[in-house]
Order: structure tokens, then sequence, then C-alpha cells
């Protein structure tokens, strides 16, 4: 009787497990297959298409950051706008080659983020958020006022960027931009979902638990947050490389505040600690971005935060919350009127 009752418990278990992977990879699927979707439904919008995709490879690298390792920060922006301007810089003296100046930039993040993260993780959380912010407006005065390099208030012009491969160009209407950022956004992501299903990744879920009880365990925490930092960092300058050569021109606005807000705010929106919440979060803000600057152009921010707090009463986790919430009831209700 026992060995049938456990039997009996297990087998709704197991349903339900595979139930739920169903249905996680068929919302994988829709997610991924909305994009070229969208290629051949907006043409019009490519532009807009090719921000989402680099906004959400800007939110991936906050969520590696933010939601696995526990690490905020408020000057994610700086390894963007390091990123965009060492592609740019690239490209205005003579390197135009996408690839190699993508690689570039994202190293050139890495070191800024190797560099600066004995200073941010070496007091307590609320030490670290402003030194990040700290870095970040250090950053943008410093390229305001280096004006002969980076065109200051003007911009970076002057940007030309060679074929990808030597045999797509970037056109006016944004196709090869946007195949592009997608491309490095799948790549990426690709390789932030092995990072965190490592061993690495695991550590870092422990550590943003209890930092104390994994120290206690034999696990380097510092050594291990240095690293999530300097990843993190690399794929903020990726995303800001791809900014600077999609568009061709790189403004101050890429190391400002503001950047890094909405980075976070994409992040809260679609939920941490989920690889797919900031994907999902970048691409409603910067849609509700368009639409409601259009409507609305004085106003638009009053609605992204009266969506915020409808998200914060309604549930936990985002928008990715209320899905799996969704799917839960769902699920329940089948069951019900099965039973």
């Amino acid at each position: 009787m026992s060995g049938g009752g456990t039997l009996a418990a297990a087998a709704p278990a197991r349903v339900g497990r595979a139930s739920r992977g169903r249905w996680g990879l068929a919302a994988e699927g829709l997610f991924w297959a909305a994009w070229p979707a969208a290629y051949l439904a907006f043409p019009d919008y490519l532009p807009l298409l090719s921000q989402v995709a680099i906004a959400a490879l800007f939110a991936l690298s906050l969520d590696l950051l933010v939601g696995y390792a526990g690490v905020v920060t408020l000057g994610q922006a700086a390894f963007f706008g390091l990123g965009a301007y060492t592609a740019g810089l690239l490209a205005v003296h003579g390197w135009g080659e996408p690839l190699s100046g993508l690689l570039l930039a994202a190293a050139a993040a890495a070191l800024l983020g190797l560099v600066t993260a004995p200073l941010v993780l070496r007091g307590g959380d609320l030490a670290g958020l402003m030194v990040t912010l700290g870095l970040g407006l250090m950053l943008y005065e410093a390229a305001n006022k280096a004006a002969p390099v980076t065109g200051g208030a003007d911009g970076l012009q002057g940007v030309e960027i060679w074929p990808v491969l030597g045999l797509w160009r970037f056109d006016l209407f944004g196709r090869t931009a946007f195949l592009y950022s997608l491309a490095v956004l799948v790549l990426l992501f690709l390789l932030a979902r092995l990072v965190v299903s490592s061993p690495f990744g695991l550590a870092l879920r422990g550590i943003r638990a209890n930092a104390r009880r994994m120290h206690a365990l034999g696990t380097p925490v510092r050594a291990r947050l240095v690293a999530a930092y300097v990843l993190a960092g690399a794929y903020a300058g990726a995303a800001g490389a791809l900014l600077a050569q999609t568009t061709q021109f790189v403004s101050l606005d890429v190391l400002a505040f503001q950047r890094s807000a909405e980075g976070l705010l994409m992040l809260v929106l679609g939920g941490l600690g989920r690889l797919y919440g900031g994907l999902l979060g970048a691409a409603a803000f910067v849609v509700a971005h368009q639409v409601l600057s259009e409507m609305t152009p004085q106003f638009w921010q009053f609605w992204i935060g009266a969506a915020l707090v409808v998200l914060a009463i309604a549930g936990r986790g985002g928008l990715l919350g209320l899905l799996a919430a969704g799917r839960a009831r769902l699920l329940a209700r089948r069951g019900g009127g099965g039973a």
C-alpha cells in the first residue's frame, strides 16, 4: 500500500513537470519565432526592432549581474558607452570591420569591469551602488570634456562600418542592422544560458541567496562576483558597440544615467533572474516608449510608471511572473475539469 501510494503521488508530479516543460519549450519557440515574423510583418519598423534587440542585450547584461549575482548597479551605462565609443572610434580611425569591432568593444568594457570591480565590491550594497553611479557620471563628464576625441555634445560622427563578413552592407532600411543585432543577441543569449546553468552560475545563485554560507562552503565568493561583474560589463559593451555600428553615430546619451535606469526598468518589468525577463521587458519597454511617446510625448513616462505599479500590485516576477501565474491557473482549471 505504501509503495502504491508513493507511485500514485509521484505520477501527477511527473505529469506536472512534463507539462511545464512543454509549456516552456512552446513559449521559447514562440518568443524567438516572433523576431523573424516581425521582420516580415513590419518592414518599415526595422530600425525600431534593432533597438529592441540592442536593449534586450543590455538588459541581459544587467540580469547576469543583478538577477543572478545580486549586485545592484546604477552605472551599467558606463560599459555600454565605452563599448559604443570603442566601436565608433575604431571606425572613425579606419577600422570599420563590425565583428572585430564588437569583440574589441566587449573586451574594453570587460577590462573596465576588471579594473573597477574591486571598488564596487569592496563595501556593502549601498556603497557599491554609489560607486557604480559615480563611475558612470565620471565617464559621462570625461567624454563630454574630450570633445576632440569623442565629439562631445555633438556626438561622434563619421562612423563608417564595413559590410558584415564582407557581404552584407548596412542599408538605409535597417535590414542588415536588424539581422546583425538579432544574430549577436541570439549567440550571447545562448552563451549566457550556458553560464547560468554551469557550476559558476549555480554558485552565483547561492551567493545571491546567502554569501556567508557559500563562503563557509569554500566558494571563492569575491572571485565569482568579480567574474560576473566583468562578464556583465562585456555584454553591456557589446550592446553599446551594436548601437554604434547599426546607427553609425555615437552620442553622449550612451553614457547617461537615464540609460542605466531604463535598463533596470526593463529588467524589473520583465522579471529578474530568468534571462528571458530582460528580453521580454526590453521589448515591452521600447515598444511602449515608441507608442506612448507618439500618443502623449510629454507624459509617456507616467504611463510606464503606472504599468510598473500595476505589475508590483498584481504579482511578483514582472511580466514573466504574470505569465507563469496565468499558466498555473489554466493548468489548475484543466486539472479540476479532468477530476
